[in-house]
């Protein structure tokens, strides 16, 4: 059984005065089940989680598990490029309720194809909860091919679904067809429809922490064979989409939801503000959409 299906929203992490926020924390989560969202996916990119020390992640973890309350299935991220750590961070997950491990390949040091099997081998072997493998080679210089991954899922069954944000459609095409038995999750806003079209689960979304019953409400009219209704949400959030991506992830979507008074939008060195241009792009992108 699927972790999930449908919309996960890569949760944002608000930060004031240099601190997690977690009064704003709390708010968020709690639009996020109100407007539908099927699984909330803590600690990843967009969460700024290369910028936060470990005992603000085990905090982090136990406040959202807590917090979401088994009302929506809750999956955290773990990964890095030291094995040793991701099996710690995936134990605490574990040990405090989450319900599966989002586990990024490794960056700089990176690894070999074979390094790959090993490194998420290693990771399963000391965790029961089910484990989704993020390839976003953009960011970590490292792309998981598909028949790796098959691999992986061959030597460990609790390795069972891939966040796909290569970008590349024919790669995520010939993932499919190589693991039909595997969850498979667009992790780019514009690839939804595509990426169910072709046996996807779903999503895990940036753009979901400031539209998350857009992106719910597509997930949802293509499982229930409404293709053209699903084909209209993607087309019609593309504007938000392109937005949210203006600068580097997660500035854009922190600065809307600033704009939108959800938090503050401060983000941590060495990520910066947007320029004065893409602030006023935002904001004009967000007063077309009737959100302010």
């Amino acid at each position: 059984m699927s972790i999930f299906q449908g919309s996960a929203v890569a949760l944002i992490t608000p930060f004031r005065n240099g601190a997690i926020d977690y009064h704003a924390l709390e708010r968020i989560i709690e639009l996020q089940i109100a407007a539908g969202t099927d699984a909330i996916v803590a600690l990843g990119t967009t969460a700024e989680a290369s910028t936060l020390r470990d005992d603000e992640r085990e905090e982090l973890t136990r406040f959202i598990v807590e917090r979401v309350s088994n009302r929506l299935p809750v999956i955290v991220g773990t990964g890095g490029n030291n094995t040793e750590e991701v099996i710690e961070r995936s134990r605490f997950a574990e040990a405090v309720g989450a319900d599966g491990l989002l586990i990024v390949t490794p960056y700089y040091n990176k690894t070999t194809q074979d390094g790959l099997v090993a490194h998420y081998s290693a990771i399963a072997e000391q965790v029961r909860i089910p484990i989704i493998a993020y390839n976003v080679p953009s960011r970590t210089g490292l792309n998981l091919l598909p028949e790796t991954f098959r691999k992986m899922m061959d030597a460990n069954s609790n390795i069972v679904g891939v966040k796909e944000a290569s970008g590349n459609i024919e790669q995520i095409v010939r993932l499919a067809a190589l693991c039909p038995d595997c969850d498979l999750y667009s992790g780019n806003d514009d690839h939804v429809v595509p990426i169910l079209s072709i046996g996807g689960k779903g999503v895990i979304s940036t753009v979901a922490n400031i539209i998350p019953e857009v992106v719910h409400l597509m997930c949802q009219a293509f499982f229930e064979g409404d293709i053209a209704e699903a084909r209209r949400l993607q087309l019609a959030m593309l504007p938000i989409q392109q937005a949210a991506f203006c600068e580097v992830n997660p500035i854009p979507i922190k600065t809307m939801m600033g704009i939108l008074k959800l938090c503050d939008p401060e983000v941590r060195l060495p990520l910066i503000k947007p320029s004065l241009e893409h602030y006023e792009y935002m904001e004009r992108v967000l007063r077309d959409a009737d959100m302010l």
